[in-house]
């Protein structure tokens, strides 16, 4: 059950994800529940089983529903790095995390590091790697 129930909340919000395990279970279970399950989940990230010399970095914005009824959502950002095509992470306002995960990879020389143009993006490359690298 709680496979299911992670695998609902990580595809959908908690408050669609309690609704969809009691149609398909008739379990009733909570939104904050489904919150509490993801929270004490550890999540490591992986390591590159090869050097890596492609580094792919994008951004985005994730709303934040109140719980308070009345009270506005807000918007928070993440950050999400993808290594050789094959090995990614994603960051949620921990850009620090991020670059000490990559740097603790293999790098190689040359690194090519894709991005759009985001000044966020591009600042988070200077934190990679040395200069000569990228």
């Amino acid at each position: 059950m709680e496979k299911n129930c992670l695998l609902l909340g990580g595809n959908e919000s908690f408050q669609a994800a309690e609704q969809d395990i009691k149609a398909l279970t008739g379990i009733e279970v909570s939104h904050s529940t489904f919150q509490r399950l993801v929270q004490r989940q550890e999540f490591d990230e992986p390591q590159a089983l090869q050097g890596v010399s492609e580094v792919s970095i994008d951004g985005g914005k994730v709303r934040i529903r109140a719980e308070v009824q009345g009270v506005e959502s807000y918007w928070r950002d993440y950050k999400a790095v993808r290594l050789q095509g094959v090995y990614y992470g994603a960051f949620f306002q921990d850009n620090q995390s991020l670059s000490d995960w990559v740097n603790s990879q293999r790098l190689l020389f040359p690194l090519v590091c894709l991005g759009d143009g985001h000044d966020g993006v591009w600042n988070l490359f200077a934190e990679i790697g040395s200069t000569e690298m990228r």
